[in-house]
């Protein structure tokens, strides 16, 4: 236990996943959130359109409410993380500015932040296409979609690069899984 009486035996982290629409961030998160819970572990799943929905209704797509929503799941991450919960956050957060800001609030609280980039094709995500945004791009019904026609910065040097077009879920997990043992995170 640690001077304000969590446990660190089970030291929680932030891993931020991110990647394009239809990626398999979420399915990913999911796996591996319950591989982790099976093993004893308390974790929790950000999810981005969830977030949206609840935590940052009313932002848009601008650049500005992109950085607005990622620094607010950053800090709720945070705080889970500081309390020794395993948080995964599959968010797109396209800017790298957005996701460093991030690490940095968590650097500067002696958070653990991991950040693995699922990185699937643009051609593999919208034929995914899970919630139908790249035939709606392509049908000219939307328009700024990650990757296509807004921009998206693949992290330059993520702590994994998953490439879940070319293993399973499993397997991806499995990875991600390995990563945190790694770390002394499991």
């Amino acid at each position: 236990m640690n001077q304000q009486g969590i446990c660190t035996c089970h030291p929680g982290a932030t891993v931020w996943l991110t990647g394009l629409p239809s990626a398999g961030k979420t399915t990913l998160a999911r796996a591996l959130a319950a591989r982790l819970r099976a093993d004893g572990r308390r974790v929790e799943v950000l999810d981005g359109d969830e977030v949206r929905e609840f935590l940052s209704a009313g932002l848009g797509f601008s650049r500005e409410d992109r950085h607005t929503n990622v620094a607010r799941i950053g800090f709720v991450a945070e705080l889970l993380a500081a309390n020794g919960v395993k948080v995964l956050v599959p968010v797109i957060a396209p800017f790298a500015d957005s996701r460093e800001a991030v690490r940095k609030r968590h650097a500067a609280e002696s958070t653990t932040y991991l950040e693995v980039h699922v990185a699937t094709p643009v051609e593999v995500c919208s034929v995914r296409d899970v919630k139908g945004l790249y035939a709606k791009q392509a049908a000219g019904e939307i328009s700024g979609l990650t990757g296509v026609d807004d921009p998206y910065e693949a992290p330059e040097s993520p702590d994994l690069r998953i490439e879940s077009h070319q293993q399973t879920v499993q397997e991806s997990a499995a990875a991600l899984h390995a990563l945190l043992t790694e770390r002394g995170l499991a």
